[in-house]
């Protein structure tokens, strides 16, 4: 019996593909040293913001470990895929209900490892972003080691030499530096701000859409299950002839229209937020305290109709 491993034998752009293009393949998958398992994972791990300069350490740490991160998400998408082409392997020698379910499973675990080794290329983009914001701050550090470096002279000179011209000159190129200081400082303030906002949103579209096409495939799942014949049967009995061919068929065909059809536009998932955003801040919502509000301002409408009804003369 021909078993199949993948849903997508044909490479047709997704509708999320088309309405957001993929990015290109993570960083991570080049380039890589000392084969699959990679000793620099190890490396990253323990050598993490032990480098650079001083600004830029604590990020340069976080980007180091986010790729540790990603290089583990490609190997459990490598082991699903291979766990999924043993699961129809084992169920091929099955009775032809668990066989054939067992290779319609395989397909959609497989296909959660395809997920996977997308979501690590979409993964990447947020940790590019953070990358942007680690050499800025590595760009800012020689503005503030110049402006430090100026005011420790200026007090060494005035207390070995209070008189020394040099103080003027010192003064002088220390109002310079500030000002370079303060300038590379608000762009790094105005640029960390927007690079932290464009990275998460790279990070949580990308785990929305993930996580939603995960539900979708076990949802399909549990239908296959549906097709198995459970029933405990005694020895010497029959179970009845397996029919589900078709029906297992159609399942992985929604399956895979389900999930090329999708995009974050219909997302299911909404999130309730017991804040709101005002003028002033944030303010927490009382659902119960909107609720007696609403009915006070209606109890007054009513007063307010009721005076405002005609006095029969």
């Amino acid at each position: 019996m021909h078993r199949t491993y993948s849903l997508r034998q044909s490479r047709a752009p997704t509708a999320a593909q088309l309405q957001s293009p993929p990015p290109p393949p993570s960083t991570t998958k080049t380039g890589r040293f000392f084969g699959k398992g990679s000793i620099a994972h190890t490396f990253r791990r323990t050598t993490a913001g032990s480098f650079g300069p001083e600004l830029s350490r604590k990020l340069a740490a976080l980007v180091k470990m986010e790729k540790n991160v990603m290089r583990s998400i490609e190997l459990v998408a490598r082991e699903r895929r291979e766990v999924a082409k043993q699961l129809s392997l084992w169920g091929e020698e099955g009775d032809d209900d668990v066989s054939d379910v067992t290779d319609r499973l395989g397909v959609l675990i497989y296909e959660i490892g395809e997920l996977e080794d997308q979501f690590i290329d979409k993964y990447d983009q947020y940790r590019i972003t953070l990358k942007s914001v680690r050499n800025i701050e590595a760009s800012v550090q020689p503005s503030r080691d110049r402006k430090q470096k100026i005011t420790d002279q200026i007090a060494h000179l005035k207390y070995k030499e209070p008189n020394s011209p040099k103080i003027i000159v010192l003064e002088q190129e220390l109002v310079r530096a500030e000002a370079e200081s303060l300038v590379a400082e608000a762009q790094l303030s105005n640029i960390t701000r927007e690079k932290i906002k464009a990275a998460f949103n790279y990070q949580f579209d990308a785990m929305r859409e993930h996580s939603e096409k995960l539900a979708l495939i076990a949802g399909y799942g549990k239908a296959l299950l549906e097709l198995l014949d459970d029933a405990p049967v005694t020895p010497g009995e029959t179970r009845p002839a397996y029919d589900g061919y078709e029906a297992s068929k159609q399942i992985i065909i929604d399956a895979e229209n389900a999930l090329a059809s999708w995009t974050l536009d219909q997302a299911t998932v909404k999130p309730t937020l017991s804040i709101r955003r005002t003028s002033e801040g944030y303010n927490l919502e009382d659902n119960a305290s909107q609720r007696e509000s609403a009915v006070w301002d209606d109890h007054q409408d009513v007063e307010e109709h009721e005076e405002a009804k005609p006095v029969a003369v």
